[in-house]
């Protein structure tokens, strides 16, 4: 695999190496238990900064065809319903009676909250096991990976996009050139593009490492989406703060031509990111030796856990907690199992370091001692669903920002 030397968004030289997390298998590559046994392909995950626009990326990409039978569905999160109600709004308010695209719709829950209120939809998605899913919800799905190539069938044959919309997909796009290419042959000319990504600003902030993997690719400064969208004469027109996924931001861009004046917010949320350094070398290597201690204290606590005779478990198999897992070095010796309320998970082992992933309901047989929220960005949640496991006198221990046990 070839290091990137040069950034997706803005294309400048010589991003800088500030993180290598030695070699990880695809953090969603969970393992059936009858090829436990066999070894994983694994990848070398090194991050790099662009001191030019503030983008974080992965400099390597794992293999094609990789997203075409993917695990992740968000409805398994309670909060995600709610939130992409509230979205939905905001894209029929935009796209009127016009067409809503939404690229990398997963199992189709945005876009039967848009069916819900009038919309008129399209989802377009390669997983094609998740495509099943979302038709299900009467969400009608293109199967396919969405490319500049493939952008004039599905105008032909669709029309024009009043909205096009990304939620946590744009971070898994190996060529934002080419993807924005195909954006600007399907958007209709007073059409709007919305990117819905984690926000690099709040990762530095929060220690977020985790958030790093080889399916998401790069990590949005906001003005790195400003510098991207000039390429294709796109202007960024507003920017939502959201507190998703540890941190999060919905940025709506237009055509030149059409694009409205901006709010403060974006010339706020730019300022914020030049004083947090987001453009300086040392900042990331400040970031690097944070992550690094935290993997020493929460190595050392698990082990004094063990010590103590208290069983551990994590819940939640997200595939940022496999970033975490596999850096640090945690398997089945520290953690006894994971717990995930994704079906899809349930019965397989965890990518890399392999523990074995079963239903929460198993909690209330095997009474862990302490969880390990791999899922820490939905902590508040998860808090809320295993009031039973703290009544009993169950602790939380939540890896970030700093390894916190919470009673």
């Amino acid at each position: 695999m070839t290091r990137l030397t040069r950034c997706r968004a803005c294309l400048a030289a010589e991003p800088l190496t500030f993180l290598c997390m030695g070699d990880h298998p695809p953090a969603n590559s969970f393992v059936r238990p009858e090829d436990v046994p066999k070894n994983q392909p694994m990848f070398p995950l090194d991050s790099q900064a662009c001191l030019t626009c503030g983008l974080i990326q992965v400099s390597d990409q794992v293999p094609d065809g990789f997203f075409e039978h993917y695990l992740y569905v968000p409805s398994s999160a309670a909060s995600m319903h709610d939130h992409f109600a509230g979205l939905a709004g905001v894209l029929k308010k935009a796209a009127g009676n016009g067409l809503i695209v939404d690229i990398g719709c997963n199992d189709g829950l945005l876009l039967s909250a848009c069916n819900k209120i009038g919309a008129k939809t399209l989802g377009v998605d390669p997983a094609a096991n998740l495509a099943e899913i979302a038709r299900s919800r009467g969400v009608s799905v293109d199967v396919g990976y969405f490319t500049h190539q493939g952008s004039a069938r599905l105008v032909q044959e669709y029309g024009p996009a009043k909205t096009i919309v990304t939620t946590n997909t744009f971070n898994h796009i190996g060529d934002l050139h080419d993807f924005m290419a195909g954006v600007k042959d399907w958007l209709a000319d007073d059409g709007v593009f919305v990117i819905e990504v984690p926000w690099a600003k709040k990762l530095l902030e929060n220690n977020e490492f985790d958030t790093i993997y080889h399916e998401h690719v790069s990590e949005f400064s906001l003005l790195s989406l400003v510098k991207l969208g000039a390429y294709f004469d796109f202007k960024v027109v507003d920017v939502h703060r959201l507190g998703i996924h540890g941190g999060s931001m919905r940025v709506f861009l237009k055509r030149a031509a059409a694009a409205t004046s901006a709010p403060a917010t974006v010339s706020e949320m730019l300022a914020e990111e030049l004083d947090t350094g987001m453009l300086d070398a040392q900042t990331y290597i400040d970031f690097a030796e944070r992550v690094r201690k935290i993997g020493v204290d929460l190595i050392a606590m698990l082990d004094q856990l063990k010590k103590d005779g208290i069983t551990v478990a994590g819940y939640g198999a997200p595939a940022k907690g496999n970033t975490l897992l596999n850096f640090f070095h945690i398997g089945p010796d520290r953690l006894d199992y994971l717990v995930d309320r994704n079906a899809l998970k349930q019965g397989l082992y965890s990518p890399g370091m392999k523990i074995p992933i079963r239903s929460p309901d198993v909690l209330t047989e095997d009474a862990p001692g302490v969880l390990l929220v791999l899922a820490w960005n939905f902590f508040d949640e998860i808090r809320t669903q295993q009031n039973d496991f703290a009544a009993r006198g169950g602790r939380f221990l939540v890896p970030l920002p700093y390894p916190t046990m919470v009673n």
